[in-house]
């Protein structure tokens, strides 16, 4: 158990907690929520003895084992695998003591530390780090590898896994999410799960604390208030408790109606994709969340260019890499071929892909920083890029203000219209003024992002947007980037954010990049789907083969008659399914000669060419309104297909 009682706690002239109260029993999973310089760090270092409270006391179970993730890795020359195997330090001890025994030759004492380690599960150690490490995303030619050959963001991902194997009663994570992509996320999600000690977690992924936590404990205003049950009832009942309050009702109905006119115009032209689908329930639900979040200090707005071009931007047969400085052609690492795209007016859209595929690297192409190995790049006459990325934090002039910052992007700017910009990102009053060089994480990715609203870009690329940044400050973006009006393109492994963003997914995998017909919960199971198939792939798929060629020839020559009366009763329905694909691929063909036109730059600035630009939009508005049709068509044979196979299975 875990109890603080009357705890006050200051640093420096700040008071963090104000006779605060909190229990916690054995085996709860809480996440702690709050905004950033609450407290919630701090109250890690009470936990650990690290710091003691100004007043009242901390009471903990005798005995708990504690894991906490350090923030330093201090042995770089240890492979991962040996960094991840020292978290257990008894277990470390019973094998140098055995090394010891053998040396002396003391038979007696090495048969007592062998069983010493068995009990510890120490023989299975080593399989059980490997496992851990591949989890968040390190390959297995990696594992011998020193830490020194990492970079930072990689070295808290083996952090992140000596603390999993640390034996514990007690885990406490400081934003564990920061670092991962999606797929490892989804792998360290499983995993917390399944943890059976207590766990305390910081962090600012809702969908995280969704899935992992049954409790919340919130700093409210100097004091600790526990919730029952995940992140979203936290919400609503805090919303509830909110809307309790008179002089909080009026914000609430404003930031209510706010989003339900999104929700208006997006029903409007929302396709029958599915990510489409996923984000109009995602805005349909984020009237309600933003009464919980009606007191954030974060409002902001994202400006779309005044000017617009059709299409913004063109791929074409493109190659995308890099080629070591100073080397010769031939040499670069090529991460994605034969790339065609287009960026239309309008089009939201969200990377997949697995971790190293080239995602960040197909963003980097699209803004122009990194440039083509092979193909064309077409930019439109006004297309104007807004990109964030974390690297861009490191841009920041820390000697300068938020305030100079703007106004050297618009220097007629006046001086009451940067204050009141900045104030939305969290900068009110004189906080304009602050050396950017003292600022946290979260306080700088708020100004890179400020910045590149400020700009009003047609074009908006986010690469990890919500790193550093606390819940508020997540919602104030996921409604901005609701009613942003250009194009959208996002990296993210926070999936509320996704939901509420985008309407299409792109795959990125496999060196390609390609649509992805489906939503989040159907990328959760093409990944797991992968991973099972390159397991199987790698044990060669014996047992199945063992099973397959033990089966009595009786047992076989039923299993054939069946196959075959299966085949004739879905016959016509397959019929169906292919004359759809057929057409589908025939309209494809010309689709992809169309938007080959379409990537003509001088079809756009050639005023002869006026009339074909148009006639050439229009085919392609048709061909897609097709394409659309026939893929309704086939969906229907293929869902038919399906329930007439489960029926006759069973």
């Amino acid at each position: 158990m875990i109890a603080l009682r009357q705890v006050s706690l200051q640093r420096g002239t700040q008071a963090l907690l104000e006779g605060a109260d909190l229990t916690l029993h054995a085996g709860h999973k809480a996440g702690i929520v709050g905004a950033n310089g609450a407290g919630k760090s701090s109250l890690f270092k009470l936990l650990l003895g690290e710091l003691t409270p100004d007043r009242g006391e901390v009471e903990m179970s005798g005995g708990q084992r504690i894991a906490h993730m350090a923030q330093e890795v201090e042995a770089l020359s240890r492979s991962l695998l040996d960094h991840v195997l020292d978290g257990h330090t008894e277990m470390r001890r019973a094998e140098a003591a055995l090394a010891e025994a053998r040396e002396a030759g003391d038979v007696h004492r090495e048969a007592e530390l062998h069983g010493v380690i068995e009990a510890l599960d120490g023989y299975s150690a080593p399989a059980r780090a490997a496992q851990l490490l591949v989890g968040l995303g390190f390959a297995q030619q990696d594992l011998e590898r020193p830490l020194a050959s990492f970079s930072g963001g990689w070295r808290m991902r083996v952090n992140l896994a000596r603390t999993l194997f640390m034996p514990s009663d007690l885990m406490l994570l400081d934003e564990p999410t920061n670092h991962l992509d999606l797929d490892a996320l989804l792998w360290l999600e499983q995993w917390l799960t399944r943890y059976p000690g207590t766990l305390l977690l910081i962090s600012h992924d809702r969908d995280f604390l969704d899935a992992v936590c049954d409790s919340i404990v919130h700093f409210d205003r100097r004091s600790l208030v526990l919730y029952r049950g995940n992140y979203t009832t936290f919400e609503r009942t805090r919303a509830e408790k909110l809307a309790l309050q008179q002089a909080e009702a009026a914000k609430q109905q404003a930031r209510r109606e706010e989003i339900e006119r999104f929700v208006a115009r997006f029903r409007a032209k929302a396709t029958k994709a599915r990510a489409a689908q996923s984000r109009l329930k995602m805005l349909e639900r984020m009237g309600d969340i933003a009464v919980a979040h009606a007191d954030s200090p974060f409002h902001f707005s994202l400006p779309a260019a005044d000017k617009t071009s059709h299409p913004l931007l063109v791929l074409d047969e493109a190659r995308l890499g890099y080629r070591p400085k100073g080397e010769a052609s031939g040499t670069e690492k090529v991460q994605l071929d034969n790339v065609r795209l287009t960026l239309l007016p309008g089009q939201r859209i969200g990377l997949l892909g697995p971790n190293g595929a080239g995602k960040s690297t197909l963003i980097k192409t699209l803004t122009g920083e990194l440039p083509l190995l092979a193909g064309k790049r077409i930019a439109g006459e006004h297309l104007k890029v807004g990109y964030f990325a974390q690297h861009q934090l490191e841009g920041l002039d820390l000697a300068s203000t938020p305030f100079m910052h703007v106004q050297r992007l618009s220097p007629t700017a006046s001086d009451q219209e940067i204050r009141n910009f900045l104030g939305g990102f969290g900068f009110p009053g004189d906080d304009v003024f602050g050396e950017v060089g003292r600022f946290s994480g979260g306080e700088k990715a708020r100004l890179a992002l400020a910045l590149v609203a400020w700009q009003k870009p047609n074009l908006l690329l986010l690469d990890e947007p919500t790193n550093h940044l606390d819940l508020e400050m997540r919602e104030a973006l996921t409604e901005a980037l609701a009613g942003f009006e250009g194009t959208v393109i996002i990296v993210s492994h926070d999936r509320h954010l996704l939901r509420a963003s985008v309407d299409e997914f792109w795959r990125v995998a496999d060196h390609r990049v390609e649509p992805f017909d489906g939503d989040l919960e159907d990328y959760r199971l093409w990944l797991k789907a992968r991973l099972e198939g390159e397991r199987r792939e790698a044990r060669g798929d014996r047992e199945e083969r063992q099973l397959d060629g033990g089966a009595p020839r009786e047992d076989r020559k039923a299993s054939r008659r069946a196959a075959a009366e299966l085949r004739e009763k879905l016959r016509p329905l397959k019929k169906q399914r292919d004359r759809a694909e057929h057409a589908m691929e025939k309209v494809q063909e010309e689709l992809a000669g169309v938007e080959e036109g379409l990537g003509d730059a001088e079809l756009y600035t050639d005023p002869a060419r006026k009339e074909e630009l148009t006639a050439t939009l229009a085919r392609q508005g048709e061909l897609k309104s097709r394409l659309e049709d026939l893929e309704a068509e086939w969906l229907s044979a293929e869902e038919a297909l399906e329930t007439m196979e489960a029926e006759l299975g069973g």
